[in-house]
């Protein structure tokens, strides 16, 4: 199996017990070779059958990585001829993606674990009800998790979900799991676009002690409303996060 280049190797099998979903480990092993030149700007991947046969994994699987790679600009599609390597392009410190931290700190090699404070089904704040357009009546499942990432407390996130989409969510453990891995599995829901607004603010000394920082330290606040591709609202969470050592990588597209 080749594109263009003649170099592809697909590294095979995938670990299907790992906690990494097998289309994000797919997508990680075609963004190595990518990022190495083994595949090249214009280089044609191989097709999805092959990938399958590669890879021993599930057509699916094989669309959902090349899917966020091609929303994350790393290839491009051409219909009837197949994927492509894309020029690549420039990018600041903030680039926007659907991913979870979840997913975005594994593709990134990190050790990753998190920690749920609190899980419960509630009546949304004021600025919940607004972003998720929700109902007087309507409930949210509300998540407060704290992500230890190589051992140092880094993000901590105040996540609410609309209690109707996520009927059963409210009784799954998600002590160390990815929320849009669970979702995706067990709803088949996943984000489209997000819209996300970021600024640095000091935190409460509860949540400056969460992640063991100074009081005073200043943390970069993110706000962010998910939309699935109906454009229902999926998500509305604000996380903090430090800025000590740690660049955040987040997209909307």
């Amino acid at each position: 199996m080749t594109g263009r280049g003649g170099g592809f190797r697909p590294r095979a099998p995938l670990d299907r017990r790992a906690e990494a979903p097998l289309w994000l480990q797919l997508r990680m092993d075609l963004r190595r070779q990518i990022d190495e030149g083994v595949l090249a700007p214009g280089d044609r991947l191989p097709s999805e059958a092959e990938l399958c046969s590669g890879y021993g994994v599930s057509r699916t699987v094989v669309r959902d990585a090349l899917s966020r790679l091609v929303l994350e600009g790393r290839i491009y599609k051409i219909k009837g001829k197949g994927a492509f390597v894309a020029v690549p392009t420039a990018s600041g410190d903030f680039v926007a993606t659907t991913m979870g931290f979840w997913e975005e700190m594994s593709a990134k090699g990190r050790h990753l674990q998190t920690r749920v404070l609190d899980q419960r089904l509630q009546r949304p704040t004021p600025s919940q009800r607004t972003a998720l357009r929700l109902g007087t009546g309507d409930q949210v499942l509300a998540l407060r998790r704290l992500y230890v990432v190589d051992g140092t407390p880094t993000i901590l996130v105040f996540t609410a979900l609309p209690a109707s989409l996520v009927p059963a969510l409210a009784r799954f453990n998600l002590q160390n799991s990815s929320l849009y891995g669970t979702l995706r599995e067990r709803d088949g829901r996943v984000p489209f676009r997000a819209e996300r607004w970021l600024e640095a603010v000091p935190p409460r000394p509860e949540e400056a002690g969460l992640l063991e920082l100074r009081r005073g330290v200043p943390v970069l606040r993110i706000e962010s409303v998910a939309f699935l591709q109906g454009g229902d609202v999926l998500e509305h969470y604000v996380a903090l996060q430090r800025t000590d050592g740690l660049r955040l990588h987040v997209v909307s597209r």
